[in-house]
C-alpha cells in the first residue's frame, strides 16, 4: 500500500503541493494480508472505494512560535478498510513518531485527503517493499566465477562471508569440475517495513509460479481456447515434426495467399474473382473487370 492521490484542502508550508504529495507516496503503510485489497483496476467503483483503496486525513497546524513537525503518526487512518492492518503508518522510531513529513511555522497548516491503493515497484518505487536485496553463492569461489585479484594473499584480501561456514572450502589438489553449477543460493532482503520479510519472499514466489502457470497453460492448450500450441482440436500452424496430418498449410486443398495445388488465391486461381472482377493474375477477365 502507498499513498497515490491526494486532495489537498490548505497548504500554506513553504512546500509546494507536488512536493508534499511526493513525500507522502513515499510514507511506508503497513500491508498486512494485502490481498484482502483489490487493485484500483480490479474493482467496480469509479475511482477509489473502502475495497480498493484507504484514507487517511492530514490536518495540522501551528499555532506557537516554534517550528511545528508534522510526522507520519499524525496521519489519521479512516476505519472502512479492508482489514485492520492496511493503510496504517509503518513507525518503528522509539518516540512513536514515524518519517518527518514537512515543518510548519506559526499560522501555517495543512488539510489534506490521502488515498492510499494497492500497487507495485514496476509501477512506481513508493510501492517497492523493499530497502535492499542481495544474494550469493559459491562463497569458497570453487566454480571460479570470479577471478579473485590481489597484490599478496588472497585469503586477508578476500576475506570469506559469513555463508562461508555452511559449505565445503575447495581441498587442496582437487581437480576442478568444468561441469559444476551452482545449486545453492544465499538472499538477504531488507524490508521497508511494510510487509516481513519473509512474507515479501512468499509473494514473490507466488507472482512468479502465476507468471509460469499462465505461460505453461498458454503453450498447453491455450489457456482453454482452441489455438494453443499443443492442443489436440488446435489449428495453428505447426511444424512437420510435430504431426504433419495436422499441418494447416499441408492439407490437400488448402488455400494459401499464394495459391496451393489447384487452389484458389486471394490474387487468382482457376476462375479467381474480386468484387472488380477478375484479378490480373487470375482467369480472363471480364468485361467489367480488369483490362
Amino acid at each position: 500500500m502507498a499513498i497515490d492521490l491526494v486532495e489537498i484542502e490548505a497548504n500554506t508550508s513553504v512546500l509546494a503541493d507536488e512536493f508534499l504529495a511526493h513525500r507522502l507516496g513515499l510514507v511506508p503503510l503497513n500491508s498486512k494480508n494485502i490481498a484482502d485489497v483489490n487493485y484500483s483496476r480490479d474493482c467496480e467503483c469509479e475511482q477509489y472505494c473502502e475495497l480498493c483503496s484507504v484514507t487517511l486525513l492530514l490536518n495540522a497546524k501551528c499555532t506557537s512560535d516554534e517550528i511545528m513537525k508534522v510526522y507520519a503518526r499524525d496521519l489519521v487512518v479512516d476505519a472502512a478498510k479492508a482489514n485492520q492492518w492496511v493503510g496504517n503508518p509503518v513507525i518503528t522510531d522509539a518516540e512513536g513518531l514515524g518519517p518527518v513529513i514537512c515543518k510548519l511555522r506559526k499560522g501555517q497548516e495543512l488539510r489534506m485527503k490521502c488515498i492510499a491503493k494497492k500497487g507495485i515497484a514496476k509501477e512506481h518505487a513508493k510501492w517497492a517493499p523493499t530497502a535492499a536485496v542481495g544474494f550469493e553463492y559459491d562463497p569458497h569461489n570453487k566454480l571460479r566465477h570470479m577471478d579473485l585479484w590481489y597484490e599478496e594473499d588472497p585469503a586477508k584480501e578476500w576475506p570469506k562471508s559469513k555463508y562461508a561456514d555452511w559449505e565445503e572450502p575447495a581441498q587442496e589438489g582437487e581437480p576442478f569440475d568444468y561441469d559444476a553449477v551452482p545449486g545453492r543460493f544465499y538472499f538477504e532482503l531488507e524490508s521497508a517495513g511494510n510487509l516481513e520479510p519473509d512474507a515479501v519472499v512468499q509473494e514473490g514466489i507466488k507472482v512468479l509460479q502465476q507468471k509460469l502457470a499462465g505461460i505453461i497453460a498458454g503453450l498447453s492448450d491455450g489457456g482453454g481456447m482452441d489455438t494453443g500450441m499443443n492442443g489436440e482440436d488446435s489449428f495453428a500452424p505447426r511444424s512437420p515434426e510435430f504431426g504433419g496430418g495436422n499441418v494447416r498449410w499441408g492439407d490437400a486443398g488448402y488455400t494459401t495467399p499464394y495459391g496451393n495445388g489447384g487452389g484458389v488465391s486471394a490474387w487468382g486461381g482457376q476462375g479467381a474473382a474480386t468484387p472488380y472482377g477478375a484479378t490480373p493474375y487470375g482467369a480472363p477477365a471480364a468485361a467489367d473487370g480488369w483490362n
